[in-house]
Formats: structure tokens, sequence, C-alpha cells
């Protein structure tokens, strides 16, 4: 455990959810743990007892990405924690495939709708159908403008161009609209949502005051900072600075409000995750600046600066993406300048008066 972990409490201590089952964290409220082929090997999901439209049963928030062995978890999830109840929706908190993978699958099985931002719907469905964002040669000459000029990286990337849709392969045809502030009355309970940006195109956090719990999504991580990145189908994005503003929503939240993330424990010290966040970005940033003035770097230049772990090419452009938006960061705020060579190469350098 690292020394800012100590300023937060885990209080299921090292208790997981087992596989294919779930563990109760507030009344009604499970949490399911399913496995994902990443260096970040896990998901939070969450099933929420429910009463919609007259009929009991539960609702599912977050899905796992699609593949064999998480369908074959929800089935059993189906066959032994449900008290012989349906599945009355699906919610997803945002479009990243360990999030909305299965919602297709999910909504199909139960004839259920999907609830979930206007924003996320569309992108996922786009990307859904394309290569859109996260690989293919729009993402390859992104990233190698941006420095990454390895030919073998690149030539990976580029092979990507089904990276999304391998794990999304479709997006139910209609969905349920979330928008901030809305009140979903589930079991008994309202929650109440609140948007976030930087890390998606409008997440949704869910969080019950009765319950004083807050589902977080990727918005709030106890042991990770969330990755923020710049992407090729909206190059010139500043998402950092839209993050930061994000998750002080939550400061308003009671201090014992019980934190469920998508990935790590379920803790509480949220206003001290809060604050860690905002110093985690500031040490960041005054790193870059301090390249920068030494010379105009690229985000590539940058990435083993903020990273100083030996990176896979997957973490590499999840990498690539945040140093881009720790530089956008700088440059919106007029302290670096943005500098494109004729070969179309882009570097930061301290802004002159």
């Amino acid at each position: 455990m690292n020394s800012l972990e100590h300023q937060l409490h885990y209080p299921l201590g090292d208790t997981l959810s087992p596989a294919g089952g779930t563990l109760e964290v507030a009344p009604g409220v499970r949490w399911i743990r399913m496995g994902l082929p990443f260096a970040l090997d896990h998901i939070n999901l969450w099933l929420l007892r429910d009463t919609l439209n007259g009929t009991q049963g539960w609702s599912i928030v977050d899905c796992c990405i699609d593949k064999p062995e998480s369908r074959a978890l929800w089935e059993q999830i189906f066959a032994t924690q449900l008290a012989g109840l349906p599945i009355l929706r699906v919610i997803v908190t945002h479009m990243h495939p360990d999030h909305i993978g299965l919602a297709h699958w999910l909504c199909g099985r139960w004839q259920v709708p999907l609830w979930i931002s206007a924003t996320d719907f569309n992108v996922a469905r786009m990307a859904s159908q394309g290569t859109t964002g996260f690989g293919g040669d729009s993402a390859a000459r992104f990233f190698a403008s941006h420095g990454l000029t390895d030919p073998a990286s690149i030539e990976k990337i580029r092979a990507r161009a089904n990276y999304y849709p391998s794990m999304v392969p479709a997006v139910p045809a209609s969905y349920h609209r979330m928008m901030d502030g809305d009140a979903i009355a589930i079991g008994g309970n309202n929650w109440r949502c609140i948007s976030g940006y930087g890390h998606a195109p409008e997440h949704i956090a869910l969080y019950c005051d009765s319950l004083k719990v807050l589902i977080g999504g990727d918005m709030m991580l106890p042991r990770i900072s969330t990755n923020v990145s710049v992407f090729d189908i909206e190059p010139e994005s500043n998402p950092l600075a839209l993050f930061l503003a994000s998750i002080d929503k939550f400061s308003p939240l009671p201090s014992d409000t019980l934190v469920l993330p998508s990935h790590g424990k379920p803790f509480w010290g949220l206003h001290a995750r809060i604050a860690q966040l905002h110093a985690h970005h500031d040490d960041r940033l005054a790193e870059v600046l301090a390249a920068c003035a030494s010379q105009p770097c690229s985000a590539s230049d940058i990435v083993p600066i903020m990273f100083k772990r030996t990176l896979d090419l997957h973490q590499l452009t999840f990498a690539m993406g945040e140093a881009v938006a720790h530089l956008h960061l700088l440059w919106f705020q007029g302290q670096l300048s943005r500098q494109i060579s004729a070969d179309g190469m882009v570097r930061f350098a301290v802004a002159t008066p």
C-alpha cells in the first residue's frame, strides 16, 4: 500500500467479490468483479435491487467487455444471485469497452433498455462500427505527429483498426438518456446523475444520498489516476482541464460517502482522494513545464518523464494520450506555445512573453 492509500479507508479490507458471485456492499447494492485481459486486470460492476413499472428485479451498472468468459460469469450470476428475479435495466457509466461491451447482449438477453448519456451512446455506436479514436490509420498518424515514430509501434497501432469493435461488437439500437442532475428511482432510493468529462465524452456517476454511496465509475479511482487523453478525433482538446473541474463536482458530497470505483476496492476518503488527484496532476504538469523549459518537447519526449516504468503498446498509447493532455492544458493556459514543423511534428516550448 502506498502512502496515499493510507489516507483512504477500505471497509472490506482485502475481501473481494468472488468470481461468478456477488458481495453486498450497501443495502440492495452488490459488487461483481470480472477479469480483463489488460495490465488493469479487472472491472467492478454493480447490481442494484430495483422495482421498475411495478416489477421487482435488479438493475445492472456496467457490463464488462464482450468475451465468452464474461458472458459465462453473467450467466452464473443470473442463475445464483438474483433470487429468481429478472434484470430490469442496464445502466452504463460511459462508452469505454469494459463498461459497455456486453450492453447489447445483456439488453437483448433480458429485453430491457440501456440507460446512458446521449454523448456516450452515440460515440459508442460510432466506434463499434469503425476505427475512430482507438486504432487504424488516423490514430497512427496522430501518434506519429506527437513523436511516436518507431515503425513497429506505428504499424501495430495502424493494425488495431478493429480494437473497439472487437470488445464492443454492437450497441443497443435505442437508449434511455441520463443527464447531469437527473434523479433515478432505483429500489426505493433516488440516485443522482453527476456528469464528468475528460476521461470519457459524458461520463455519468451515480450518487445515492440515503445510502451515502457514490458509484464513481472511472472518475474516482482509489489507487491509480484515471486515464485522461487527447485522441485523434478531437486533436486540439483540453480533457485534463475538464477532468479536474469534473472531480470537484464530488466535493459537496458527505465525508462518509462510500465510493464504489470501477477499478480497485470500495473506499471511504472521497475528499482526500480528490485532493490527491489534483496534487498528482499538479506534479505532472510541473514536470512537463520544466522539460519544455529545457528544449521543445513532443509528447513522446514527455512519456518517460511522466511514466518511469516499462510500457507495453497498449499502455504506451494511453501514456501518449495523457502526455498530450498535460501539454495541452499548459498550452491552453498560455504557459506553453505549440510548434508544428514542416514534417508535421508537434512540439511544445515555454511561451515567451
